[in-house]
């Protein structure tokens, strides 16, 4: 099920979102309905927050090319445990700020402990694309979006242009 996906300003796209204490058919569900709201957003990550749950969820898939399969990715209680020294930036965007972007640094490396869909413990080291994915949708689980890197000045002009779009969809019903 393709579920509405918050917009910012929205107050629980700010809060801290608590851990998944164990992984229910209804959160397998949950975990699913989010891979397909990000695929057809399109997407390559969702948080759970973005749907209005305040649960540590994270969903992910950064494969772009139609020569690679896709490989869904679903972490519960998503945590870095290391980071690389070494940054980069990233021109970031987001389903809950749609058709804003904004350079944003963050580190190139970082490795990731996660509990999986079948609740195993899992961790992997991402790069890349994957990386700054992960980090921004952990951001999310903290409350903080990619817009809180940038400038006052920024920011509020990208939050105000969000208000109007809240305001146009809510004038289209």
């Amino acid at each position: 099920m393709i579920r509405p996906i918050l917009i910012h300003p929205d107050p629980r796209l700010k809060k801290l979102c608590d851990p998944v204490v164990e992984i229910t058919a209804d959160m397998g569900k949950l975990a699913e309905d989010m891979l397909q709201t990000m695929y057809d957003a399109p997407g390559i990550g969702l948080a759970a927050p973005q749907v209005g749950i305040t649960k540590r969820l994270i969903v992910m898939d950064c494969v772009k090319g139609d020569d690679e399969p896709p490989r869904p990715l679903v972490l519960f209680n998503p945590e870095i445990t290391w980071a690389s020294e070494e940054l980069s930036t990233y021109d970031e965007g987001c389903l809950s700020i749609p058709d804003q972007y904004a350079e944003v640094q963050r580190p190139a490396e970082v490795r990731v402990r996660w509990t999986g869909l079948d609740g195993k413990p899992q961790e992997e080291q991402f790069a890349g694309l994957w990386a700054t994915c992960v980090q921004h949708e952990i951001d999310h689980l903290n409350g903080k979006l990619f817009i809180d890197y940038l400038g006052p000045l920024k920011r509020q002009m990208i939050t105000r242009k969000m208000e109007k779009l809240k305001r146009e969809r809510a004038r289209q019903g």
